[in-house]
């Protein structure tokens, strides 16, 4: 099954609404050196924030839309959810099994 940007929204959407959505963020742009920086660090439960179509509401969360983010599927014993990848850093949002 092709992961879609549709398919990242309805599971952060679904996720929300079931209060089970949690967060990995592996690397995010740093301003300070001009590029991203990677980041120590597992899987914590999401905060809500003001919706924007870049965030979708949720912190830690930032697509830059226009075909340039990359979704892949992720999951391990505890955790099943979205990867995703762009110019801005890598997460993973997911629920727990």
């Amino acid at each position: 099954m092709k992961i879609t940007k549709a398919t990242f929204k309805k599971l952060v959407r679904e996720g929300i609404e079931r209060d089970n959505i949690y967060i990995k963020r592996i690397s995010a742009f740093d301003g300070q050196i001009d590029g991203t920086r990677y980041l120590d660090g597992g899987f914590t439960k999401t905060q809500k924030r003001d919706f924007s179509e870049n965030t979708l509401g949720v912190v830690g969360i930032w697509l830059v839309g226009g075909g340039r983010d990359y979704f892949e599927g992720y999951e391990d014993d505890q955790f099943a959810g979205i990867e995703v990848s762009n110019s801005c850093g890598h997460f993973i949002v997911a629920v727990k099994k």
